[in-house]
Formats: structure tokens, C-alpha cells, sequence
């Protein structure tokens, strides 16, 4: 059976319900590595059947790098105003546009979205595919996958532009 604290720091780790942390923690025999595990597949389906949801919410995020050298403009929506102005949506919203700069291959949000003729990878050229900078054993997909477990709500990376000096 699992501790209070254990099942605190699952859900810190996680931001999952006391209940959801709990069961996860049973059925992981205690492991904290496999209980997120569970977690993040029970909220990777959740994230299937919001994905129809409307996303009318969210906020744009600027990033500047490399001394003003590179400029990025993301758009992410989600449902509410409410989870638009969380840490946690910021904080994606911030990952994501880092990401966007990092990468000048990038040159699509989806696959779908890709131009005809494009050169590259898919893990080079679409936004969604991308090992993350910060962890490279997740890609953006999953980051989204996960803040939507978290907020409940459906998240959307609308649409982003970069400009690079001299580009």
C-alpha cells in the first residue's frame, strides 16, 4: 500500500488526482518511475478523447536568443482563460518557443503540415516529432500530451514563426 508521501510526490511529479496516484502507485508495486509511466498512458488517452474540444483560450509566447540574433512567436491554445494563465501552460508555452529556436530545421507543427517538397527528417522538420532540447527521451508531442493530463483541458500549438538574423 502506498504512503501519504508517496502519493504526494506522485502527484507533485504528475499534477494527477490523490486517487489516480494512489492506484498508479498499487499497481506499480510502489515503484515512483513506473507509477508515472502509468500515469502518463492513462493521460495520453484522456488526451485522445479531448482532442476534439474546441481551444479558443491560450496565449503567444515570444522567445529571443543568442543575443537577439533569434526571434521566435508561438500561439498555444487551450479551452480556458483559466488554464492559459497557469505556471504550468506558461511554462509549455515558454519549452515550446525555446524548442522553435533551437531547431532551425523545424518547419511544421504536424506532419499534415508540412510543405510539399520539404527536406529533412520528420524529427527534424515537424515541431510535434522533435526529441525535446531539455530531455531528449520525450518529444513535443508527449509535453502537450502531458500538460493536457494535467489541465484536463485540450492544448493545441496553433501556429509559430521564427526569424533568424540575416535569414
Amino acid at each position: 500500500m502506498a504512503s501519504a508521501e508517496d502519493v504526494k510526490k506522485l502527484r507533485d511529479l504528475t499534477g494527477a488526482g490523490v486517487m489516480e496516484c494512489k492506484k498508479a502507485l498499487d499497481e506499480a508495486g510502489g515503484s515512483t518511475d513506473k507509477a508515472v509511466e502509468i500515469l502518463r498512458e492513462k493521460g495520453v488517452a484522456r488526451a485522445e478523447k479531448r482532442s476534439g474540444r474546441e481551444t479558443g483560450q491560450g496565449l503567444v509566447e515570444s522567445y529571443i536568443h543568442a543575443g537577439g540574433r533569434i526571434g521566435v512567436l508561438v500561439e498555444i491554445n487551450c479551452e480556458t482563460d483559466f488554464v492559459a494563465r497557469t505556471d504550468d501552460f506558461k511554462k509549455l508555452a515558454h519549452d515550446v518557443a525555446m524548442q522553435i529556436a533551437g531547431i532551425p530545421t523545424t518547419l511544421a507543427i504536424s506532419e499534415d503540415d508540412l510543405p510539399e517538397g520539404a527536406e529533412g527528417t520528420i524529427e527534424e522538420t515537424v515541431l510535434l516529432k522533435q526529441p525535446f532540447i531539455k530531455d531528449g527521451s520525450r518529444t513535443i508531442e508527449s509535453l502537450v500530451k502531458d500538460a493536457i493530463a494535467k489541465t484536463g483541458e485540450n492544448i493545441q500549438i496553433r501556429r509559430f514563426a521564427r526569424y533568424e538574423l540575416g535569414q
